[in-house]
């Protein structure tokens, strides 16, 4: 009965238009109350409520959010995304659909600098659609390969939703992070390969092969761009700083790169791009305290029990029993958002996890990985929807455009639950 309680609240207060984040404090109301009535496990007090919800933002680990939202601000503003794309174009342009292979490798390099997709999504939209628009590009195709680029993002290090993630489910970030370099190397591949199938149907023309030494001298000026996620992923390997004071190395790192090397960060713009990182982690961080409320009232709920009872028939096998639940968080990221599936489905899957044997931080990556597909499924879509609106064109040309590099993101997943080595093994090496 908590179950349908828990679900039927919670999708109620979203039926009536509620945002996701005062949906989830009505959900944790309502087990209060259900469960004040029904069982005494807890007493209704709102006051305990507002402690939790407090105590919800009030963690370490969290404060790794704004400032890799603030690294991803000064990167865009100060010029380092624009020339990590003029970087893989002096590489790649020249080859047919060369914009498709500069979109992917620029993708890559960009999640491994600010870990959100959207912010992602719309610097490699903003740049690269009009070059695509004016080589004759099909505009559909390419902005679903910006899509599905930007969605890398979550997956390889620094990750924010990963660090949401381990701090929901008491996992080490670290290792989320360090486990998910390879998945998404794996998802940049995919892609890849799906925009060499599909540009065959390109008829453009390649831009001009540069000669090798301008290709050197624009490399030597992405190097700084290129030397951040060395130092960030070195520094957690090496145990030089946790995964929240490498969020800080990355926001002073890139500060100083746009404003004292390239020059194209201004002191005027500080002020601008500080408050555009605040009014998003406020965002993320309500969403995050709200949940924390829910997630607390879900454990004396025990709700996780009674999961477990249901998935009962799959626990013995632990790839089925990923599998199934790898489905459910496709089909719930296909109406949630990124951020508040991550918030809903952890307290209730982790101990379905433990339980089975199966190991967090490889459930963590997958998880991550399928929450961030769910950013280019209609109807919500978010990462979807940014393209659409930087490229000026309808969902249903969006979502025909990103269905072949969808189904390429989603045949990675599926091998990953059928080969965990191809997660755990790169890990284990990694933390040597």
């Amino acid at each position: 009965m908590t179950v349908t309680v828990f679900i039927v609240s919670l999708l109620a207060a979203m039926a009536i238009g509620m945002p996701i984040a005062y949906a989830l404090l009505v959900c944790g109301l309502s087990l209060m109350a259900f469960l004040s009535m029904t069982s005494g496990l807890v007493t209704f007090d709102s006051q305990i409520l507002a402690q939790r919800f407090v105590d919800g933002a009030d963690n370490f680990p969290l404060l790794a959010v704004p400032f890799f939202l603030l690294a991803g601000e000064f990167m865009n503003a100060g010029g380092l995304s624009r020339r990590i794309v003029n970087l893989a174009m002096a590489w790649v342009g020249h080859f047919r659909g060369g914009l498709g292979y500069v979109t992917v490798i620029a993708a890559v390099i960009m999640a491994s600098l600010s870990g959100s997709a959207v912010a992602d999504t719309a610097a490699l939209a903003a740049l690269l659609i009009p070059m695509m628009r004016a080589a004759g590009y099909n505009i559909g195709r390419a902005s679903g390969l910006i899509a599905s680029g930007g969605i890398i993002a979550p997956v390889i290090p620094p990750s924010i939703g990963m660090i949401i993630f381990g701090v929901a489910g008491n996992v080490s970030i670290t290792k989320l992070f360090l486990a998910g370099i390879v998945p998404g190397l794996l998802m940049g591949v995919a892609i890849g390969l799906t925009w060499w199938w599909v540009a065959k149907r390109e008829n453009v023309q390649p831009a001009p092969r540069l000669a090798m030494p301008e290709r050197f001298r624009i490399t030597a000026e992405g190097g700084f761009a290129l030397a951040l996620p060395v130092v960030i992923i070195g520094g957690m390997k090496f145990g030089v700083f946790t995964p929240t004071e490498a969020a800080v190395v990355a926001a002073v790192y890139s500060f100083a790169v746009g404003m004292f090397i390239y020059r194209e960060l201004k002191w005027s713009d500080l002020y601008g791009l500080i408050l555009a990182a605040g009014k998003t982690t406020a965002v993320v961080m309500f969403l995050v305290a709200a949940a924390m409320v829910s997630a607390w009232l879900i454990t004396v709920a025990n709700i996780p029990t009674e999961v477990a009872k249901m998935m009962e028939p799959f626990m013995g096998n632990k790839m089925l029993l990923m599998f199934i639940m790898m489905v459910l968080v496709v089909i719930v990221g296909t109406a949630l958002d990124f951020t508040p599936t991550v918030l809903i489905l952890t307290p209730v899957l982790m101990p379905l996890v433990l339980k089975a044997g199966i190991d967090p931080v490889y459930f963590g990556v997958l998880f991550i990985m399928n929450n961030a597909i769910g950013l280019i499924t209609p109807p919500v879509g978010t990462v979807l929807n940014v393209v659409c609106g930087v490229a000026k064109i309808s969902m249903d040309d969006a979502f025909k455009g990103v269905l072949p590099f969808l189904l390429a993101q989603l045949a990675v997943l599926f091998l990953l639950i059928a080969f965990p080595s191809i997660v755990l093994v790169p890990l284990q090496w990694m933390m040597r």
